[in-house]
């Protein structure tokens, strides 16, 4: 109840766009996570086919963000957004209908450029319309997409009994519908081109596409917040890898993954929106941010107690000792959630408060972009760690590497905050919507209309600035 009221806070574009993430995340995680092991018994093709078709998917997303929230500054978010679901709808159909290689290869890539287009123009558009209310936006966000992806799963084991095709074409028309839910209600937003001529006339912006990019790419600021938030995404991928493993080396239990991230989602149901409101109010940003981040990384001590021993521990003789060895798993999982929660709704507030309002789907696009790649690539330096650690007797190891990562990120923070560099932004006095008050007014309604510099400088004064993407 706190959330709907809460919800009822927010202009109708913001509230279609919760309800939008809540049905993007249920049928991306109703076929995905089951691809793989249709692929493999169904199809009988290898695993570096498989390894290919899914690679092609995330290469086709993490890549092409960048193109898909420019086109969200220059075509405007609604159109993007539609066409972006109506794309998943073609690509998760073919998926069910497909059978030889080339049919796959096209439904991957157009499963991940679709990825590419809706996600940082879903994120521009809350942005802009969710006013000086982005932080609890975003929550908001991150509880419905959490919701999302409890629900895909336990829908998609069902409708799997039945047969792969079954899930892959429920999944497409639950894209199907949020097409046609958005091209009848989510209201139109047309790009910012008054402030797109403002920073031509002052110098700071160049015709086209690649002008928006060099602008971006140029403002100094904005690459060193992006790259020091890489910490928080490769962490939060290890909830499905290191944790999982971990999980099950302490108990002996291949379901123990499970209580993982049901864990995880209760909390981030029953948390985010306390937290986030909250924190809003004591202090700044960039200190909540960092306080997030050294969160994930301390999350991965309280296994080392089950997981870095060597030898490993045999079997454990009971339910009772599997539950033992499970909870400072379950801890280190609970604190990773924490730490999300607190930092998450942050981050994506700042992020279009480096640039001008007509660039917000530019700057999320790169920042998924560098968050992508970033974490592509620290999983496979973990999974370098967890290798080593079991062959050379080390099993600590990727646990400490998860440790480090986390704390250089907050560390690498907590420097920009200290310098300046971050986005000034009010402590100030929303609503407490967890209260049940209900806001006077929609302030989203009025976003977009305060200039920003494009250089990233942070703000003084009252000037109010403006998120594992499926």
């Amino acid at each position: 109840m706190r959330t709907l009221r809460a919800v009822r806070g927010f202009p109708l574009a913001v509230r279609l766009l919760l309800v939008n993430q809540f049905g993007v995340n249920t049928g991306f995680y109703l076929l995905i996570p089951y691809l793989a092991l249709h692929l493999d018994e169904d199809l009988g093709m290898s695993a570096a086919v498989i390894g290919m078709v899914l690679g092609v998917r995330t290469l086709s997303q993490q890549g092409l963000f960048l193109i898909g929230g420019s086109a969200a500054d220059r075509l405007g978010a609604r159109g993007v957004i539609i066409a972006g679901c109506a794309l998943r709808t073609v690509g998760f159909g073919l998926f069910a209908f497909g059978d030889d290689l080339a049919v796959l290869l096209a439904a991957s890539v157009l499963s991940g450029l679709a990825g590419a287009l809706f996600n940082p123009a879903v994120r521009a558009y809350i942005a802009l319309e969710a006013g000086d209310r982005k932080a609890e936006a975003f929550a908001l966000f991150q509880v419905f997409a959490t919701a999302g992806a409890l629900v895909g799963p336990l829908l998609g084991s069902v409708l799997l009994l039945a047969d792969f095709r079954v899930s892959a074409l429920t999944a497409a028309a639950v894209f199907g519908l949020l097409t046609v839910a958005q091209a009848l209600v989510l209201p139109a937003r047309e790009p910012d081109r008054g402030d797109r001529e403002q920073g031509r006339e002052q110098g700071r912006g160049r015709p086209g596409v690649l002008g928006d990019w060099r602008e971006v790419l140029g403002n100094r600021r904005f690459l060193a917040f992006a790259l020091a938030l890489t910490g928080l995404f490769t962490l939060e991928t290890q909830l499905y890898l290191l944790l999982p493993e971990g999980a099950r080396a302490a108990t002996g239990w291949s379901g123990a993954a499970g209580v993982l991230f049901l864990t995880g989602t209760l909390a981030t149901l029953g948390l985010q929106l306390r937290i986030t409101t909250r924190l809003k109010a004591r202090g700044s940003r960039g200190r909540w941010i960092a306080a997030g981040l050294a969160l994930t990384g301390l999350a991965f001590l309280p296994p080392l107690l089950v997981t870095g021993r060597a030898p490993a521990a045999g079997p454990p003789g009971g339910v009772a000792e599997a539950v033992l060895r499970l909870l400072p798993v379950l801890t280190g999982t609970f604190l990773l959630y924490l730490g999300v929660m607190v930092a998450q709704p942050f981050v994506m507030e700042l992020i279009p408060a480096f640039a001008r309002p007509a660039l917000t789907g530019t700057c999320f696009g790169l920042f998924f972009m560098v968050s992508g790649l970033a974490a592509a690539a620290g999983n496979t330096g973990i999974g370098w760690a967890m290798d080593a650690g079991a062959s050379g007797g080390r099993p600590w190891l990727p646990w400490l590497c998860c440790c480090a990562i986390g704390l250089a990120s907050a560390a690498a923070v907590a420097v920009l905050h200290r310098r300046s560099v971050l986005p000034e932004t009010e402590t100030g006095t929303e609503p407490e919507t967890e209260t049940g008050t209900e806001p006077e007014t929609e302030t989203g309604t009025e976003s977009g209309a305060h200039p920003r510099p494009s250089d990233g400088a942070p703000r003084g004064g009252t000037h109010r600035a403006r998120e594992t993407v499926s």
